[in-house]
């Protein structure tokens, strides 16, 4: 599968960390009450703009998308439980040949925001949309799968004839190989419906038809997004989202850092808000003197694995035993400082590229490494590989944001008393990804990153970083790993239904690549976030690391 378009949000490098006491998950905010149904819930983002058209979007299940537009399958997710897919639009689908054909059916009775039926052949008008060039840009997990390569979309009248719709509430899927996670990817963005023969105008996302819970009531761009309730919702068919405030009102542009500031103070409308960015490291220090605020931070127990990639395809990298010399001379604790402060700010040391909250996930520690590194182990090593006095010259690239310099510098000096000197090269985002996620003959030996899956599968967490498919065009292997054993046995998991089956072989196949070292694991980052006194049932759950907005109230 070529996933070449995955989710921004998941590439991290801002640690929303956790202040002291902040991990205590509450589901509501401070002395907030059980929410009622009614108000108006105001969401604080930095962002410019927001993308509801399906095809083009890459919002978790959980988040701003889920609000206007419900998709085939669902997400359920709760406090101490691993993530489950349910039923949304649809039941969680049916294969009777392995995985290589799924079967839906919707509910009955559901409708548009302008009152029209919901059908099985808007969910594949959704679905063939998202393939359109001029409607790119969201997850891409489903093209490959099904069949794709060639299909331009059903603007020119053509069909994906891998999707079957026999009757009004039927679809059918019928994939190139068999997939145990297409309930999964069911639920991803492009599988939420478009009237069919219509969403073919470039702006489609500022005035998109609903099926959620809301509709665009009015969208400034760069300044507010409102949305009303949608009067043909009905909630009683939704097991999904709660629907609770009236109006939900995105305030857009806004500076992280004034958010929290402003929540922190907690007056007027800012007491029925929350920020949809992560709390900084220095906002929660400042945040730990006020008690109401801090008793309004809730944070994630993990999220993205942060790691150090390190180019295979390059000459001494192309080594495995110099590789795995990395992986005792990273001192993970330094790391943590420069990423928070402290240790047990940051996140816990990683040592799995699956990361927490993932069902099936083992824990494991493949290196017996310890947290502030093993240099002379290290040492050792590249003796072994035909460096007895070190090696020098390599490239470590990052992206200038979110103090990656710090962790950057945390990293450089750890391997320099390995005997491992390395040179930090800072690039602006758009340079940065174009010399690790678009280059085909990349110049970097070394590079940070992180990573969150899209869904809640170690199939999320392997397959993007590590299969031979995702290296240049866009893919996210900046690691560069190539190996034909790997790809195949990625391809067993994932052909793999039964979930407790391939979660064994998902845990096999993490401690596989590692044996390989082509990234060294550092953190499990954790994300906090800051809100009203007025907001209710605000939570992170297991997976992922960011607050249900679905679920989110206003207490009167």
């Amino acid at each position: 599968m070529s996933s070449k378009k995955l989710l921004a949000v998941v590439l991290v490098g801002a640690l929303g960390v956790a202040a002291c006491g902040a991990n205590d998950q509450k589901p509501s905010g401070d002395a907030a009450a059980k929410p009622d149904k009614g108000g108006t819930l105001r969401v604080l983002s930095e962002s410019r703009t927001l993308n509801f058209d399906p095809a083009k979007s890459q919002s978790l299940a959980i988040t701003t998308l889920g609000l206007v537009h419900r998709r085939l399958t669902g997400w359920q997710n709760a406090v101490g439980q691993p993530a489950k897919v349910v039923p949304d639009l649809g039941d969680t689908g049916k294969t009777t040949d392995g995985g290589k054909t799924w079967t839906f059916v919707l509910q009955d009775g559901l409708k548009f925001s302008d009152g029209t039926p919901i059908t099985s052949a808007d969910v594949k008008w959704g679905v063939e949309r998202s393939f359109a060039p001029a409607f790119g840009g969201g997850l891409g997990y489903h093209k490959d799968l099904l069949g794709g390569a060639d299909y331009k979309g059903p603007f020119e009248g053509k069909e994906l004839d891998s999707i079957e719709t026999p009757d009004a509430r039927t679809i059918t899927f019928k994939l190139t190989r068999p997939y145990g996670d297409w309930p999964w990817i069911a639920s991803t963005p492009a599988f939420a419906p478009v009237p069919k023969g219509k969403g073919a105008e470039a702006d489609y996302q500022e005035h998109a038809i609903a099926s959620g819970p809301y509709q665009i009531a009015t969208y400034s761009k760069g300044v507010e997004v409102k949305l009303s309730r949608n009067p043909n919702w009905d909630g009683s068919k939704d097991q999904v989202r709660a629907g609770l405030p009236d109006e939900v009102v995105f305030q857009l542009g806004q500076d992280a850092s004034v958010v929290s500031q402003r929540l922190a103070a907690d007056s007027g409308d800012d007491k029925f808000a929350f920020g949809a960015s992560f709390a900084s490291p220095a906002q929660l220090a400042q945040l730990q003197a006020n008690a109401s605020a801090k008793s309004r931070v809730v944070t994630s127990k993990s999220g993205a694995v942060a790691y150090l990639a390190l180019n295979t395809q390059k000459a001494p990298l192309n080594n495995v035993k110099v590789r795995q010399a990395f992986q005792y001379a990273v001192n993970k604790s330094a790391y943590q400082i420069a990423s928070a402060g402290t240790a047990a700010l940051a996140g816990d040391a990683a040592t799995t590229l699956i990361t927490q909250g993932i069902e099936g996930r083992e824990q494991f520690d493949l290196y017996q490494s310890k947290p502030e590194g093993d240099p002379e182990k290290a040492k050792a090593l590249l003796a072994e590989a035909g460096f007895p006095n070190g090696v020098e010259g390599l490239s470590l690239v990052l992206n200038k944001s979110n103090n990656q310099t710090e962790k950057a510098e945390a990293i450089q000096a750890a391997l320099a008393r390995a005997n491992i000197k390395v040179d930090i090269r800072s690039l602006e985002a758009d340079a940065f990804e174009t010399e690790t996620n678009l280059s085909e003959n990349p110049t970097y030996d070394l590079t940070l990153s992180s990573w969150q899956p899209d869904f809640p599968s170690a199939n999320a967490n392997i397959q993007p970083l590590f299969a031979t498919s995702e290296i240049g065009k866009g893919g996210y292997n900046i690691s560069r790993y190539s190996n034909p054993e790997v790809d195949k046995l990625i391809e067993e998991a994932q052909s793999t239904v039964d979930a407790t089956e391939a979660g064994k072989k998902w845990a096999a196949i993490d401690r596989r690549i590692l044996e390989d070292s082509p990234v060294v694991p550092l953190i499990y980052t954790r994300n906090s976030f800051i809100h009203g006194s007025k907001v209710g049932n605000f939570f992170i759950a297991d997976f992922p690391a960011y607050p249900n907005y679905l679920q989110v109230g206003i207490s009167k």
